[in-house]
């Protein structure tokens, strides 16, 4: 056997260790930049610099390496293209707390200049332990394209769009409410808000006429808000109300009058179809105040406090002023009744707090036109295709029901819009530069939502606005997107109408949707269970190319994905697996150069089933790979490497290499070679690591398997019916062994064995291969022949070709084999009748074509045969 250079035992960690440096150093991920071949392109979606990255990201970077990987081995001129996101409030949020910690000082202590220059350090620092951590999972970005959503290119992209979108009348400025965070003191999205159940109460008050001719009742969840209350509100066809439109309230504990008005936004019957109405502090409040010419009295402040306008309850928390508002109220007869319940509640995606709607001036986005615009691509050639196609629906659902975008934010760290006020006239400027007189003019404070520079990232990373910049011509629009479900609308739906409006293209083909990883009971992995995984703990226990494996085949798309250490065992264990097959075959090539490998001579049925397999298994793969079921992929890896490749042809081709036929020997090594280099090739984009560091050491050409060509589907290596008979030697062999292991025969104990074929050709193809049933049944007496006399006393069993009989008589349990028989016969029972329910059924024999109809009956006719030899065998030994 010859030496070879590879561990008995597969270790990650030396294997992985200092491999992605030789990639970056031979420069093999960056595109090869040749115009005669399709262009493929993938731009990251890009992480927060808020910290490390978890599970779901080390998810999301597989799936998008095992793509831009299997493309790059086809050929294609592949840009993978990486970057980050400044992540405006969650960053801000990491440094102020840090800055507290650690200085105790706020970012008002230092100014805004010198805080972002903090920030920007945090940046630095976690930018880099990203990219080490993209480096342990190996994904092969091109670094020298790598973007930030503040760098000086993407920030132009952001004011291109912003005064464009301001110029066409859909980006305005306005007072209206907004979903407002009370501890970081900004403005959020409609899809910052986070619902969840908290208990409350509804507060059934009595609010007295004016004139002294009665009171109305009405109920409110937000007592504190009464203070800003400008009016209560009745269905106009109500007639139980008719006679008090018109007349004032007076409002209680504050004593201001205020109108009942009629408006149809009331619900009649809900409740006493009378509502209290506070334009500043409800949207649909707002909404009515607007048609009703309303005051709109804000009574808190940016963080939750009441200001000067709620009288005495000034400077107390929104939830003390609830409590004393309560009192109050009960104290003067206003409160009739609690009435406590559970309710959902806004809170803020970021802090958690419970969000306040709150009057405020902000910058919006007017969806209308952009979502039709979107909408409208989805039924043309340059739609964007989904996968699973299900959620094109969640994206479609949210289009038709978009509200105008909140797109400014009360923050520092950010893109500064690009709006200035004249100090003396308030006269708006909006441009990509300051205005020439600046010193007369102040830059608005707030910084747009970071939404809005990453929903341009498709583009903005390629040169755009620079629309003759090389790789916005060469790669845009870009290939696939692969992103979690959660961020469909944040994300996803914005690239798509921000991409439609300003290149008038799609912004990437397809978007692989893929779910949410939990923990094996189901649960989402947060903090505040305890039940998070480091990826990077994972690749240091059982190396990056575990993690890989278990993340691509884990689930199907768009479904979630347990995590069990069970399996990360199991996955290390399929690479020994793979190992140690390795190894086996360099030991046993014997020298063979990548020269020396000739396929031409195959005619073994071993070596041309293995082929067969083989080129099955790359049809199958390749086909999965391009529908992005990646768990289908890996079965048919797993199947055919450990069941085919490993534990059949592996022990079949010792039969060849001991033997002493040079000729056989040299075919058997070239399949050998040639099986082991196409399957690396196929496991690379999966476990990158693992498959270089083996095909290294297997004759090759070229310097890397990253660049090596993907297998192709060789129809002329494929033998149908060689394989064909093959399975049936396998089937053959494995009922014997089953068999002997039932009946704790050992395999080293020689035994006679008959074997009935049920052709002449079985019959030829079995004793061809005599040399196979001699190494693996352990045979004393071998008989083959399609017309045998059953032995008495005989254990019998099917393979896919015919039956064998095995003279047990010494050893056998009669009764057992009876109860087995009869087992048997069962099953075959079930298998007739199943069939001729189908061939019953005049829809299927009417409708399915011929051939599969024919098919059917011919398997209703071998279930038959077998069922009767079965039932002549229990006869025979009952006799």
């Amino acid at each position: 056997m010859q030496e070879i250079d590879m561990p008995t035992k597969y270790q990650p960690n030396e294997v992985e260790a200092g491999r992605y440096d030789q990639w970056l150093d031979a420069k093999v991920f960056e595109p090869n930049a040749n115009p005669d071949v399709e262009a493929y392109s993938i731009v990251i979606p890009p992480p927060n610099v808020t910290g490390k990255l978890h599970l779901g990201h080390a998810w999301d970077v597989t799936l998008q390496d095992m793509i831009i990987r299997q493309k790059r081995m086809q050929g294609y001129d592949t840009l993978w293209l990486p970057g980050m996101d400044h992540a405006g409030i969650a960053t801000q949020a990491k440094v102020e707390q840090k800055l507290r910690e650690e200085e105790n000082v706020s970012r008002y202590d230092l100014g805004r200049e010198a805080f972002i220059e903090k920030t920007w350090q945090w940046k630095e620092e976690y930018a880099e332990t990203i990219r080490k951590q993209w480096a342990k999972m190996g994904i092969s970005v091109d670094y020298d394209r790598e973007r930030f959503t503040l760098d000086e290119g993407l920030s132009e992209a952001v004011r291109k769009v912003f005064v464009t979108l301001y110029e066409k009348g859909l980006i305005y400025r306005g007072e209206y409410i907004i979903n407002w965070d009370p501890v970081f003191q900004t403005a959020l999205s409609d899809i910052e808000v986070v619902y969840k159940d908290d208990a409350g109460a509804f507060y059934h008050l009595e609010y007295p006429l004016a004139d002294g001719s009665g009171s109305l009742r009405l109920a409110t969840t937000r007592p504190e808000t009464m203070l800003g209350d400008t009016a209560v509100a009745v269905h106009p066809d109500d007639e139980r109300y008719q006679d008090y439109i018109g007349k004032t309230v007076i409002l209680p504990l504050v004593g201001r009058e205020i109108p009942v008005i009629a408006d149809s936004y009331v619900d009649r019957e809900f409740g006493t179809g009378v509502v209290k109405i506070t334009p500043a502090h409800d949207p649909n409040d707002f909404a009515v105040g607007n048609r009703h010419q309303l005051e709109r009295i804000n009574v808190m402040n940016a963080d939750g406090t009441m200001n000067e306008k709620a009288g005495k309850y000034q400077g107390m928390t929104r939830e003390d002023c609830r409590k004393a508002i309560v009192e109050d109220l009960k104290a003067d007869g206003s409160l009739v009744e609690i009435e406590e319940m559970v309710h959902s509640v806004g809170h803020s995606e970021r802090s958690d707090a419970v969000v306040e709607p709150r009057l405020s001036t902000q910058w919006f986005v007017k969806m209308a036109p952009l979502a039709e615009k979107a909408l409208a691509n989805q039924k043309t050639e340059d739609r964007v295709d989904f996968y699973p196609p299900r959620f094109e629906q969640t994206f479609s659902s949210w289009m038709e029901n978009v509200h105008d975008w909140v797109i400014s934010r009360q923050l520092w760290w950010g893109h500064q819009i690009p709006a200035w006020y004249h100090k003396e006239t308030g006269e708006i400027y909006v441009g990509m530069e300051a205005p020439a007189d600046e010193e007369n003019w102040t830059q608005d404070e707030d910084v747009l939502d970071t939404w809005f520079s990453s929903a341009l990232w498709p583009f903005s990373t390629m040169g755009w606005p620079d629309e003759q910049a090389a790789d916005f011509k060469r790669y845009f629009p870009t290939n696939t997107l692969v992103t979690g479900y959660d961020i469909i609308f944040f994300w996803v739906s914005r690239m798509i109408f921000q991409s439609l409006e300003f290149t008038g293209r799609r912004p990437f083909q397809n978007v692989l949707i893929h779910g949410l990883i939990r923990d094996a009971e189901g649960r989402k992995m947060s903090k505040s269970l305890g039940n998070g995984v480091d990826p990077m703990d994972v690749v240091d226990k059982y190396g990056a190319d575990a993690l890989r494996w278990f993340l691509a085949t884990g689930s199907t798309p768009g479904q979630d994905i347990r995590y069990y250490p069970e399996k990360l065992e199991a996955a290390w264990n399929f690479i020994n697996k793979i190992w140690n097959a390795s190894r086996y075959a360099l030991m046993n090539l014997d020298g063979l150069s990548y020269e020396e490998i000739d396929l031409s001579q195959v005619n073994n049925i071993v070596d041309k089933w293995l082929l067969t397999r083989l080129n099955e298994t790359i049809e199958k793969v390749s086909r999965n790979f391009d529908k992005f079921e990646f768990g289908e992929a890996g079965r048919s890896l797993y199947h055919f490497i450990w069941d085919d490749f490993c534990d059949w042809y592996i022990e079949m081709s010792k039969e060849v290499l001991n033997g002493d036929d040079q000729a056989a020997k040299l075919t058997t090594r070239s399949v050998l070679a040639y099986a082991l280099d196409q399957i690396l090739r196929l496991l690379h984009p999966i476990m990158p690591f693992v498959t270089e560091e083996i095909w290294q050491n297997v004759p090759h050409e070229g310097d890397s398997i990253v660049t090596a060509a993907y297998p192709k589907v060789q129809s002329q290596q494929m033998d149908k019916e060689a394989a064909k008979q093959m399975e049936a030697l396998i089937s053959l062999i494995r009922s014997v062994r089953n068999a002997r292991n039932e009946n704790n025969v050992a395999p080293s104990k020689a035994i006679d064995i008959l074997i009935k074929a049920d052709s002449q050709e079985t019959q030829e193809m079995l004793e061809a291969n005599g040399a196979y049933l001699d190494r693996f049944l352990n045979p004393d007496h071998l008989t083959i022949g399609t017309d045998l006399q059953v032995p008495d006393k005989a254990m019998t069993l099917f393979f896919d070709a015919g039956e064998v009989y095995l003279p047990l008589a010494g050893f056998l349990n009669l009764e057992e084999e009876i109860s087995r028989l009869e087992k048997e016969a069962d099953k075959w029972r079930d298998e007739v009748a199943r069939v001729e329910k189908k061939l019953a059924n005049q829809g299927f024999v009417n409708n399915a074509p011929e051939a599969v109809v024919a098919k059917e009956r011919e398997k209703g006719e071998q279930y038959q045969e077998k069922l009767q030899a079965t039932l002549d065998r229990i006869q025979d030994l009952k006799a």
